[in-house]
């Protein structure tokens, strides 16, 4: 099969595109044919292994995984044994562990727990659309986001920040976006109640108060956003925010058990890939896809994400060629 193989660490000129076996199923996994999958900001911290001390996680010397990418969507090739809820034909998408090899290649095995059904009628290529979700998702659980409560999100038309959007739409929130004057209309049609063009105003200084403030993009600081919290308001990033400032004064807040500061962390994979089915099938979740890239155009696509411009996902093309869905 066809892959982005990575052997060291470096920029996106490191990858290569090789042939690699054909993995096979465990008991408990499923072999997919990919026909779509994405590059997102988690690829791109680890392949250039910043920060460094990601390396306990990701391995000293070199990458312990080949192949990278958290999202797929395909068709299932084969299941071990142990598998009851699929079959082969199916088509499906979810998550990769980061215990295994990743998706950006024409082949992934994946555990069973891992994978759902994909809505009837939805594209492949609108289909990878968890890894944001899964962080935005674990923003607000960190924060226990309520009905009727009120959350402004900075950053909100990344992967996480247009996630964020919708998730806290769901979940009955008032919801205000701040983005740049090209993404207003696209934060409107989310569900956003409010948007503010942060290119034409300070969004800091709207005149009005939020129970949560949350930077989906770790390009604000909690000095600056704080008169915006309600007096027993929370600041949240998904990132350690300029010079890594956000972290350290999340670890100070944990200390303090003040908890106004957070970074949370995501919980498991197993049991969110049906969650977000639901809120896609419920009407409340969609993909924003920016741009499209055949596998052999991938270290372009790692470079356009570097950019920290994108909107929403950035997505590799893996359609067999004799398919035209």
């Amino acid at each position: 099969m066809k892959a982005a193989v990575v052997t060291r660490y470096g920029s996106p000129d490191v990858l290569t595109i090789g042939e690699l076996p054909k993995p096979k199923p465990a008991r408990d996994g499923v072999l997919i044919r990919v026909h779509a999958t994405t590059v997102g900001r988690t690829d791109c911290a680890e392949l250039r292994a910043h920060p460094f001390f990601i390396r306990l996680f990701t391995g000293l010397r070199r990458p312990r995984r080949r192949i990278f990418g958290v999202d797929f969507a395909g068709e299932i090739e084969a299941v071990g044994r142990a598998v009851a809820s699929l079959k082969r034909g199916d088509r499906v998408f979810g998550m990769c562990p980061s215990s295994g090899d990743g998706a950006q290649a024409e082949y992934v095995v994946v555990p069973e727990r891992t994978v759902a059904t994909m809505p009837a009628g939805l594209p492949f290529d609108q289909a990878v659309m968890f890894e944001g979700a899964f962080y935005a998702n674990a923003v607000l659980n960190a924060i226990a986001l309520k009905s009727g409560q009120s959350i402004l999100i900075y950053g909100a038309s990344g992967a996480i920040g247009t996630a964020l959007v919708q998730l806290a739409k769901s979940a009955g929130a008032a919801v205000t976006a701040v983005v740049a004057t090209r993404h207003l209309e696209l934060v409107r049609s989310l569900g956003a109640d409010r948007v503010v063009d942060y290119t034409a105003e300070d969004f800091t200084r709207i005149g009005t108060t939020f129970d949560f403030v949350v930077d989906a993009v770790g390009k604000t600081t909690y000095f600056r956003c704080r008169k915006l919290l309600k007096r027993a308001g929370v600041f949240a990033a998904t990132d350690m925010g300029p010079g890594g400032q956000t972290l350290l004064l999340a670890l100070w807040s944990w200390i303090t058990r003040r908890n106004r500061i957070i970074i949370p962390v995501p919980g498991r994979i197993a049991g969110f890939v049906g969650f977000l089915k639901g809120r896609v099938e419920a009407g409340e979740f969609r993909a924003v896809v920016d741009r499209k890239y055949p596998l052999a155009a991938i270290a372009d696509a790692y470079r356009y994400v570097e950019t920290r411009q994108k909107t929403g996902i950035v997505v590799i093309d893996l359609t067999p060629p004799d398919d035209g869905t």
